[in-house]
């Protein structure tokens, strides 16, 4: 994934973004906002682009912020390395955004 999200446009970024989210964690709501524009400029911009990711999974149940942001990493791992420079992530569980939607 790496070499094709380096080359990837801004949506394309975010197409191989939800589907490797999709894959590892079969989310129920999965949204991927591009955030990079509002980062041009500053030291790191070039290096890679800046995501916020909103996901919503039974992955996640019984398990503490930490080890969900892992999770997220663990399956973006050749892109955090080389294409994504920052990533913002809120992880529920489906209980969770339920109780959050109401």
């Amino acid at each position: 994934m790496t070499d094709a999200f380096l080359h990837a446009s801004p949506d394309e970024r975010i197409a191989l973004i939800e589907a490797r989210l999709t894959a590892a964690l079969a989310p129920l709501s999965l949204t991927v906002r591009d955030d990079s524009a509002q980062h041009a400029g500053h030291a790191g911009a070039a290096a890679g682009g800046h995501f916020t990711v909103t996901i919503v999974s039974a992955a996640f149940a019984g398990k503490p912020r930490v080890a969900r942001h892992r999770l997220v990493y663990d399956a973006l791992a050749d892109a955090m390395q080389r294409g994504i420079h920052a990533l913002a992530i809120v992880a529920y569980t489906p209980e969770e955004f339920n109780e959050s939607s109401i």
